[in-house]
């Protein structure tokens, strides 16, 4: 392949594709740079496709290579080891969209590479990965119905803008990826500052439009390089064995899917599966695998054109109704909150934990070292769906999935200088039937609620599904894992009241209108504030106490040229204060000092000792003092850990004093009145005046 090289101005800096100079024996190969940020895409499909596949076996890998930013990475091995969690989320960006473009029956391995190997702190990779991996696709022979771009959608001071800087992040309301084709949006994934479902679709649709340019160049890139795409064949259904298990099925199929409860239908369905097969007899004996493609499509068209065209859903619901709703919280008596969300057969044990700053997570990526103060994690456990698995890690489906509870119900968490806690929040699914990942958020709120945490409002999610048959067009609120599978959209949404802080939008068909998207949000809009009704039944407001087996934090304040002090020389002194109350410290630079323990007592303990450590001197006041060394002129008497100061023999007594050992000896304890403090900070004092008086009661 020769060397190929492309150009586009967008949002004011040069974007540009490569193909031809490196990893030439890949399918396809692209170098995307955009300021000094720069991808590698790498594509390669299988030439043979595997004996029984049965679906597209799609792999996306990115990567964020260390050296990129000029880093070494700070694991043990220093090396990269496995993906991040961020690289994990990015992988999916570019799975989701990628995946429905590939053409129906083309079942070969295919292996999608993007690796970021230069970064500059200002552009974000990951929505250039997006673009390369379509590129990487497009200009390769593998069959393609793209090209397809990606842009992240911020709003600052109130406008719109395009692949916003990581600066202009910061002062943004939105982020949102969007990824699309020429003619519709594919996905959608992103997060608000309550922003209304109006503003959200002006933002997708701003992103659409926006991504238009990154396409035209895909489509002179890939005419330049001219590569036709391969010939495959698709598997070809029997049409004799087809008409006999359509024949056989469509009537058991029709009622196994009226059955309202999921295992119950699903048993129906396997028998009525297993009655078809029995029914061919021997001479398809072998052909199972076949049978069961074929049954599936009888599966599909029969729930599609009934809620398509009959408005009729798999559990008898219209399509806008929600199933009933249960909410708990105080599940679980040692954890600092809980909840248990119910919604139809989905089920979500939400629980909280709350930590100080020693339990924050350290993410070390190629932007810089960050530290999360706020975990929400989604577990997905076999049982749940009534199955046996030996996958003991989460998957890229659990962590997207808790990364979008997460950034939902971040929203509404309080500042971290107001609630200096780190809050961690797991979300087990007990029971699933389509929206696990919307119960964690709506049991995720409650249990944050219980745990007593000052969070700003309630927060719910839902998830949106979408059948389209020709020109009917079906909206269904609160999908059936069913419904989900057989359909196409998944569309979720969440938000409180007053807007949408969390979305996520796939589609398995080539795009959406806007109409329907509009639908859809607003639908889901109506549907979020009935679950937030049924949530405020259980709670309606953060409990006014935490629990008592959370640790308690105290914040109290000393200057910052007393950090020090406190610390100690090699920490001597923090870790004198720790050891003998038991509480964790964190110090700030700033002078801010967090205590935290669960037993009060322990916490004003070491808020006495710090207090010690950073008290100054005050001219005309008393102390009990120790007496640290004697001299000829004089005594130096510590007055408090650290701090000490000079009785000159003038100031020992009412008569003259000859040897000050006549009056004071080292460790002798004696009551001394401050008496001035200089400009050099040294402190004078007296026993003289302090002759005949004693400390007040309190001291």
């Amino acid at each position: 392949m020769s060397y190929q090289k492309v150009e586009v101005e967008f949002n004011g800096q040069p974007l540009t594709i490569e193909t031809g100079k490196v990893a030439r024996q890949a399918d396809g190969a692209v170098v995307i740079t955009y300021g000094e940020t720069k991808v590698l895409c790498t594509a390669v499909s299988a030439k043979q496709m595997r004996e029984g596949q049965g679906f597209f076996p799609l792999t996306v890998n990115y990567s964020e290579k260390f050296y990129a930013a000029g880093k070494i990475p700070g694991s043990f091995f220093r090396r990269e080891r496995g993906s991040t969690e961020r690289e994990t989320l990015i992988c999916r960006l570019i799975d989701r969209p990628m995946r429905p473009l590939f053409p129906k029956g083309y079942l070969f391995e295919t292996q999608i590479m993007p690796t970021v190997v230069s970064v500059d702190k200002v552009n974000d990779p990951d929505t250039l990965a997006i673009v390369a991996a379509s590129a990487a696709v497009q200009v390769s022979d593998i069959p393609f119905a793209g090209p397809i771009a990606g842009v992240r959608v911020g709003r600052v001071d109130g406008k719109f803008v395009a692949n916003p800087t990581l600066q202009q992040m910061e002062e943004s309301d939105l982020d949102i990826v969007v990824a699309g084709s020429r003619e519709a949006v594919i996905m959608v994934e992103g997060e608000a500052q309550y922003l209304s479902e109006d503003e959200m679709l002006e933002a997708i649709f701003f992103g659409h439009e926006a991504m238009q340019p990154l396409i035209d160049v895909q489509l002179k890139l890939s005419e330049m390089v001219g590569k036709q795409k391969r010939a495959f064949e698709v598997p070809q259904v029997d049409a004799d064995l087809e008409a006999k298990v359509v024949a056989l099925a469509e009537e058991k199929v029709r009622a196994a899917v009226a059955i309202q409860t999921k295992q119950e239908r699903h048993a129906a369905l396997d028998a009525a599966k297993e009655d078809v097969i029995a029914e061919l007899g021997e001479e398809y004996a072998d052909r199972a695998g076949e049978v069961s493609s074929i049954f599936g499509s009888v599966e599909k068209r029969v729930v599609r054109q009934m809620i398509a065209k009959d408005k009729i859903r798999i559990d008898g619901r219209d399509m806008t109704t929600v199933r009933p709703i249960s909410c708990e919280v105080g599940v679980l008596p040692r954890a600092h909150g809980s909840a248990l969300f119910t919604r139809g057969e989905t089920q979500a044990l939400v629980a909280v934990a709350l930590g100080t700053s020693v339990d924050e997570q350290r993410m070390d990526n190629v932007q810089g070292m960050e530290f999360k103060k706020f975990l929400l994690h989604y577990n997905f456990p076999p049982f749940c769906v009534g199955e046996t698995s030996m996958r003991l890690f989460p998957g890229r489906r659990e962590i997207g999935h808790g990364y979008l509870a997460e950034r939902s119900a971040a929203k509404i968490l309080p500042n971290h200088d107001d609630f200096p806690y780190t809050i961690r929040v797991v979300s087990d699914i007990l029971e699933s039937n389509g929206s696990s990942s919307m119960a964690s958020v709506c049991g995720s709120s409650m249990a944050l609620m219980d745990a007593g945490v000052p969070v700003k409002d309630a927060v719910a999610g839902i998830a949106m599904g979408l059948i389209k048959e020709g020109d009917d067009v079906a909206v269904l609120s609160d999908i059936l894992g069913d419904e989900d599978h057989l359909g196409d959209m998944d569309f979720k949404v969440t938000g409180s009241r007053e807007g949408v802080t969390a979305l996520q939008m796939d589609i398995k068909i080539t795009g959406v209108t806007r109409e329907i998207m509009q639908k859809a949000l607003a639908q889901a809009r109506d549907g979020r504030v009935h679950i937030l009704g049924c949530m405020a039944e259980a709670i309606a407001a953060p409990r006014q106490d935490l629990s008592e087996y959370a640790p308690r934090i105290t914040t109290i304040y000393v200057k910052t040229d007393q950090v020090r002090t406190v610390i100690g020389s090699g920490g001597k002194n923090i870790r004198g204060i720790i050891e003998a109350t038991g509480c964790s410290i964190d110090i700030e630079d700033d002078g801010r000092i967090n205590i935290a323990s669960a037993d009060g007592d322990a916490c004003k303990k070491a808020i006495k000792m710090i207090r010690d450590l950073t008290q100054e001197a005050e001219v005309g006041k008393l102390y009990m003092g120790l007496v640290k060394k004697v001299m000829e002129f004089g005594a130096f008497v510590e007055i408090f850990p650290g701090t000490d100061g000079l009785v000159h023999v003038s100031e020992l007594d009412k008569e003259r004093v000859r040897n000050v050992t006549d009056i004071l000896n080292e460790g002798d304890k004696v009551l001394v009145k401050c008496i001035g403090v200089d400009r050099q900070g040294k402190i004078k004092l007296s026993r003289k005046e302090a002759l005949g008086q004693s400390l007040p009661e309190e001291e």
